[in-house]
Formats: C-alpha cells, sequence, structure tokens
C-alpha cells in the first residue's frame, strides 16, 4: 500500500482542542437528557409513523398532525442549537427546510441545503458532540426515507489524528459514537452516509460517518461467545479487546480509517465502490475484503518497524506507544470479526461480506495458519500475519491484472481465485462452465447465473451458525453502552 517509512506515519495532529473547544464539548454534556431533546426525539419518531417510503406525508387526512410534530421539531432544534454551536448554521438550515417541508404540502422532503451544511469532518476532536436531524433511510437498518433525529460523539484520540495527518489521510472519514437515536438507528446501521438523505439533487459528498462503538460493542459480543463454543485460547491482547470498549473503539477507528481510503487506492478498475453497477456479488466481497486485508496488511508494517525500534531499546513517544498497541488489535480484529460474525451474518442471499469472511477462514486453514482439531480452534500466530497478507496480494494481483482484461474476463478470472479457496454449490452453472452462448454474450448473462448461495457454508459454519445465530440477532441495536 506505501513505501515510506514508519518515521512518515506519524504526522503532527491538527491543534484543535483549544479553549473553545472544550466548551464546546462541555455544552452538550447529557443533552440525551434535555426535554428539548427528547421531545425532538418522540417527534420525529411519531412522524416515521405517518411518512410513505419515500419521505412523504400522503394521507392529507395526516397534514395537520404531522405539520404539529414539525413545529415541534424545528422549535426542539432552535432550543438545541446553543448546545451545539459549531452546529449553527447547519441547524439553521435545518429549520428552514423542516419548514419549507411544512409550507409546500409535504411532499417528498428534500434536505439539501442542510446536508451541504452538515460538515462534520471539520470538527474531528474527541468527544465533540453533534445533532443530526435528516429524512434518511439507514443501511442494514430501515429502507424508508423517514425523518431520523441523533446525537453522537465524535472518536477521534491523539494516534488517530497523527496516523491521519500523516501517511494515512482521509479528510472525509468520520468516527462516531452513538449517544441516542430514532428508530432508523435501533437496527443493525453502523454508517452515517450523506447519500441516504432525501434531497433533489446529488452534491460532491465531503464526508462519510462510521458508528466504530456500534462496531466494537458486536465484535465483542460475538467473539466472546464464538471463541467460547470453538474453544479458541486468545492472546492476552487480543483478550484484552473483548473487556475494554473504548480499546475496542479506538482500534475500529484505525482499521476504519485505513479500510475507508483503499477504496481510492492501488491498481482498481474504474470506480471501484461499483456504484449502481450491476455484477456477480463475489466482486463486491473480493472488493470489501481488499480493504480489510490491506488494514491488516498496514498494521503489521506499523507493528513490525515500531517493534524494531523498540527492541534495540529505542524508547517510543506516547503516541506511537498507543499505535504500536493498536496496529496488533487491528489485526486481531479483522480477523475474528471477518471469520466469526461476517461470516454467518444475513441472509444466503448473494451475502458479499459473509462470502469474505469464509474466503478468509478457508484460506488460513488451507495454509495452516489456523486448525480446527479435537472440536477445538486454535492459530498458529506466528504464520498468521504472512499468510493473510498473500491472501491480500493475491486480491492486489488480480486487480492489477484486470487492467488488461475485458470486464467479464476479470469477473471469470475473480471466480476462478475465489473457487480455489471455496467450493462452489454443485449445481453451479459457474462452476461446470458458463454456456457459449452466455461467454458471447452480454453481462447480464454472467449475473444471472450466479446463484444467490454461490459458495454455500461449510459444515464448520454451519455448526456454528446453530450456535450463534441468537448471539447475532442479539446484536440489533447494540451500543457500547449497552454492551458495558
Amino acid at each position: 500500500m506505501s513505501n515510506v517509512t514508519i518515521d512518515a506515519i506519524i504526522g503532527e495532529p491538527e491543534v484543535l482542542e483549544d479553549e473553545v473547544t472544550r466548551e464546546q464539548i462541555a455544552l452538550a454534556h447529557d443533552v440525551e437528557a434535555d426535554s428539548a431533546w427528547l421531545t425532538l426525539k418522540g417527534s420525529a419518531t411519531r412522524l416515521q409513523g405517518l411518512q410513505a417510503k419515500d419521505g412523504s406525508v400522503p394521507e392529507e387526512g395526516d397534514t395537520p398532525e404531522a405539520s404539529a410534530l414539525v413545529d415541534a421539531i424545528a422549535e426542539s432544534i432552535e432550543a438545541l442549537a446553543p448546545r451545539f454551536p459549531h452546529e449553527a448554521t447547519y441547524l439553521a438550515a435545518s429549520v428552514k427546510d423542516f419548514r419549507r417541508w411544512q409550507a409546500e404540502g409535504f411532499g417528498v422532503p428534500d434536505f439539501l441545503d442542510s446536508l451541504v451544511e452538515f460538515q462534520p469532518q471539520r470538527h474531528r476532536v474527541d468527544g465533540i458532540r453533534h445533532l443530526v436531524v435528516f429524512p434518511m433511510y439507514t443501511q442494514n437498518g430501515s429502507s424508508d426515507r423517514h425523518v431520523e433525529a441523533l446525537v453522537v460523539e465524535t472518536i477521534w484520540p491523539e494516534f488517530i489524528a497523527a496516523l491521519e495527518a500523516g501517511d494515512y489521510g482521509n479528510e472525509l472519514f468520520v468516527s462516531l459514537r452513538l449517544v441516542d437515536f430514532t428508530p432508523g438507528y435501533d437496527t443493525n446501521s453502523a454508517v452515517l452516509f450523506p447519500e441516504t438523505v432525501a434531497m433533489r439533487e446529488i452534491p460532491t459528498f465531503t464526508w462519510g460517518a462510521i458508528f466504530q462503538d456500534r462496531e466494537a460493542a458486536r465484535y465483542r459480543r460475538v467473539v466472546r461467545a464464538a471463541s467460547g463454543i470453538t474453544k479458541l485460547e486468545l492472546p492476552d491482547d487480543a483478550a484484552a479487546l473483548l473487556h475494554d470498549q473504548q480499546l475496542a473503539e479506538r482500534t475500529f477507528v484505525m482499521w476504519d480509517i485505513i479500510h475507508d481510503r483503499t477504496h481510492m487506492r492501488g491498481d482498481l478498475p474504474f470506480d471501484p465502490f461499483m456504484i449502481k453497477q450491476r455484477m456477480p456479488y463475489f466482486l463486491y466481497s473480493l472488493e470489501e475484503l481488499r480493504c480489510d486485508l490491506t488494514a491488516f496488511r498496514e498494521a503489521v508494517k506499523i507493528e513490525r518497524s515500531l517493534r524494531a525500534r523498540t527492541n534495540a531499546g529505542t524508547p517510543l513517544p506516547e503516541v506511537e506507544a498507543q499505535l504500536l498497541e493498536h496496529a496488533k488489535l487491528v489485526q486481531y480484529s479483522v480477523i475474528f470479526d471477518r471469520i466469526f460474525r461476517f461470516a454467518i451474518t444475513g441472509s444466503r442471499a448473494r451475502n458479499y461480506d459473509g462470502l469474505g469472511g469464509q474466503l478468509l477462514f478457508a484460506w488460513l486453514h488451507q495454509k495452516h495458519a489456523l486448525e480446527w482439531t479435537d472440536v477445538q480452534l486454535s492459530f498458529a500466530w506466528d504464520s498468521v500475519p504472512d499468510a493473510v497478507v498473500e491472501l491480500g496480494d493475491a486480491i492486489d494481483e488480480l486487480y492489477w491484472k484486470s487492467i488488461d482484461r475485458p470486464k467479464t474476463v476479470h469477473w471469470l478470472a475473480a471466480y476462478d481465485l475465489v473457487r480455489s479457496v471455496l467450493t462452489p454449490n454443485p449445481a453451479s452453472v459457474w462452476a461446470q462452465g458458463l454456456p457459449r452462448e452466455v461467454l458471447a454474450g452480454p453481462p447480464k448473462g454472467y449475473t444471472d447465473l450466479v446463484m444467490d448461495d454461490e459458495f454455500p457454508l461449510s459444515m464448520f459454519y454451519e455448526a456454528l451458525d446453530r450456535k450463534m445465530k441468537p448471539v447475532i440477532e442479539s446484536t440489533v441495536g447494540i451500543t457500547g453502552t449497552t454492551e458495558d
């Protein structure tokens, strides 16, 4: 991913937490108990019951109630605004958007103006809070564009600020903690993306946020249960993640900031996010796995560089000591989240994250970096880093070669990479060889013949799924507070 030395990775974090910032942080302390917030949250929740899927209020008889609820929402935002001075422009625009929607009769909402003013990436200070109110859908949550309201808190420790200021710059990345929220986030959704907001046109997006507290809490609960079921003896530092929510949150911030920037870096086909493209789901699986394995590879590089300095007797500054600690924890997190949670979460219908987890597990097993023997899971930890990096290299090589290939040939090569590790469904047409007329036809024919469950769960995962299903289902709506 990068050829620079560790000395260039650590930059000078921007000095943001001055007296004004500390005052701003204090202003929103305990805002979730503020009567104005409770009114806002309750009014938005009741308004959801009047909204259609597109966010409009279609029944004329519901207009008076909707208008009263919007009055309460607008007044609550105005009452809360002094507690979020860094959001003054956004909150004023939000009130205007609500009032315009109300005046125009509650058609499909348009909150472009307030979305443009919402810029959380400009306030990446540990502990600073944001009030967020938009009509939007929530990924892995609700597909309805209903009014949702959240109070969120930024997670931005000093070592992350230093990392981002150095070799891992990512100006769009925002890491958050859920404080309180409406029902759209009482779900599996762990992201806040601007493209989910109801708006008349698509602006240039300048930020994307991930709720690391939810990711960390899910991880801790799932890995705790899975390690018990599989009799896995965790190394002490890996076990520490399961007992410390804040430690896990900071680890996930480091993982995600590198993952997120990777989508636009490397030898990539055009449009690496594959937005609005229909293609075999295993392509999405390889892209997400590529980004996670890049985060793993970079964490290995950082750990080895800093470890070499400590072994040579060079004391590390506090920020670099924190980076060393979290670099190792990122590696555990990528492995365990992928093989224990991703692989068996969700349905078996084109589950690309599930497939990525299956692929990583099988690869490590076939490289003898993990073993399932005597009904117990174990890892050869000295072999794990190089084995994981080798899988990442194989995906990178696939991408590098794809630049010289037609799209469908790249698809076939990607399938061959996956099937070299995982066994396809016995009924798979892809595994048997696509018919000549499909190979000679448009890409749609290729995609149509991919089975919903092209690579079924192994016997190991079938058994683990039965035991883990209640645990995974229990993580819906989880936050760091509920897990602790």
